[in-house]
């Protein structure tokens, strides 16, 4: 389905959709209406470009109409709306994007003006919102995900992480593609999970790990020092307990000194076999090896287990951070987050910064370090030399 300038408004109250009419006019935008929702599907022709949809209708819901939007793939932006708490708006948008709908605001009636003025002067021209997907998962066959593990046709691109309150990069994340002769560059959500099912993700680790040892080299600065190198490490790894002894020895064929070093583990998978987790990341910090919590704020048990890792650093899932301005939750879970690592003694660092106003709230809320499409997608070793040759302290500040 493709997008164009309309704007289709499904609301069961008459007064409302003229309302909302009238403003779209004044903007010099086209807009359509309907009290029922079961109408709605023949209404969202090719040039309906928003929704503004109400949650409460008879009949058909907002939520149900919301599944129907889905199975239709439609982009077009969806702002919605009701008179219910914010709170019920604000989960029925992650219920929208989790259905890979386009959730570009709500309205909480009764509502300003100013504030439907706002979202569609945000969203004018009237188009699709530019969405970055990975890569969509692929049926394959397990011998082929074998094959690409035993050849070798993973390449690893580099995600910078900056200071807040200088600026300056402080390190840089490792992130695994998949170049694959058929199918071109793979992102991980095409073939993670299935090597986690086949058991080969900590193959595939050690040889992410072998290989950004070697070309975080390439990014030293003028005077000589290598940025922090951040490397996710699997949970299976976890369970082995010479994984410290191993990783140790690898940094040192590598010539790497072992605090430039940091582990990245995602928290919600802390939860199983915890005498073997904690013996290995014990050993790993008492060598000097730095770790993160990844993730922070998606696990099960995720309170237990900050209080049970010995991490150095808490990295916000990149879901709070990019909806903090938006959905009060997410900013109460930002500002904790950053409260408790703190507490706890560690640096925390927010995932998915991808405005300055992202950025300027992070800072307003104490926190050290970020990293997002605000400063730079994850890039291919040559482009990341580039990129920090380039790189301009002072605009990020």
């Amino acid at each position: 389905m493709t997008t164009g300038r309309k704007i289709l408004v499904v609301d069961d109250e008459i007064e409302i959709g003229e309302f909302i009419a009238a403003a779209a006019e004044n903007l010099g935008l086209e807009c359509i209406f309907t009290t029922d929702a079961i109408a709605m599907e023949q209404l969202l022709t090719p040039d309906v470009g928003l929704i503004v949809l109400d949650l409460m209708m008879p009949e058909m819901d907002g939520i149900e109409a919301m599944r129907r939007l889905s199975e239709l793939k439609c982009k077009a932006g969806i702002v919605l709306m009701s008179g219910i708490s914010t709170r019920v708006l604000e989960t029925a948008e992650k219920l929208a994007r989790s259905l890979d709908l386009v959730v570009v605001g709500h309205l909480s009636k009764p509502f300003k003006i100013s504030d439907l003025e706002a979202i569609l002067l945000k969203q004018h021209p009237i188009g699709p919102k530019v969405v970055t997907k990975t890569s969509p998962p692929f049926q394959m066959e397990d011998e082929r995900l074998q094959a690409a593990v035993d050849r070798n046709e993973f390449l690893v691109h580099y995600q910078p992480q900056i200071d807040i309150a200088t600026g300056a990069v402080i390190g840089v994340e490792a992130l695994v593609r998949w170049q694959c002769p058929e199918r071109g560059l793979l992102y991980p959500d095409s073939f993670l999970r299935r090597a986690e099912q086949m058991g080969l993700i900590d193959d595939l680790g050690w040889l992410v790990a072998e290989r950004a040892l070697e070309e975080v080299k390439q990014f030293a600065s003028s005077d000589g020092v290598v940025p922090r190198l951040a490397l996710n490490l699997s949970v299976q790894s976890l369970h082995d307990l010479n994984f410290p002894d191993r990783f140790i020895d690898t940094l040192h064929r590598h010539g790497t000194p072992m605090g430039s070093v940091i582990l990245e583990i995602t928290e919600s998978g802390l939860i199983y076999e915890l005498s073997n987790m904690l013996d290995v990341l014990t050993r790993l910090c008492m060598k000097g090896i730095k770790l993160s919590i990844d993730d922070f704020g998606t696990g099960y048990a995720m309170m237990q287990q900050l209080l049970n890792i010995p991490a150095t650093e808490l990295k916000i899932d990149r879901e709070f951070v990019m909806n903090m301005d938006l959905s009060t939750s997410d900013r109460v879970m930002v500002e904790k987050s950053i409260e408790i690592g703190h507490e706890l003694g560690m640096k925390v660092l927010a995932e998915g910064v991808e405005t300055a106003e992202h950025l300027g709230s992070l800072r307003q809320k104490g926190c050290d370090a970020a990293q997002g499409y605000f400063f730079s997608r994850a890039l291919p070793p040559k482009d990341l030399v580039h990129w920090l040759a380039t790189y301009e302290i002072g605009n990020s500040r």
